[in-house]
């Protein structure tokens, strides 16, 4: 494979990528909603560490570290959604 056809394998990765992260988000959203309906608080560090463990052993043991520091940072933007949402309805 030379280089244009790995960047285009990437952009297409990328496109999916965007697409189930917005997905992801929506869902996020309906999370935010259902804590507030239930008055629960934003963050479940048990189920982040779940997961955090979770993605880490799904990725392998190469990319296990750098799974779970991408889903560290997927849980950071996700929160920060929930409490503008939190706090402008």
């Amino acid at each position: 494979m030379d280089l244009k056809e790995a960047r285009q394998g990437i952009d297409s990765i990328d496109r999916e990528m965007v697409r189930l992260f917005c997905e992801r988000m929506e869902l996020c959203r309906d999370i935010a909603e259902y804590k507030r309906t239930m008055q629960l608080p934003l963050t479940d560090p048990v189920r982040e560490q779940e997961k955090l463990s979770e993605v880490a052993a799904m990725a392998g043991e190469e990319m296990g570290q750098y799974a779970a520091e991408l889903y560290s940072r997927i849980f950071e933007i996700s929160k920060a959604y929930q409490a503008r949402i939190l706090e402008t309805r």
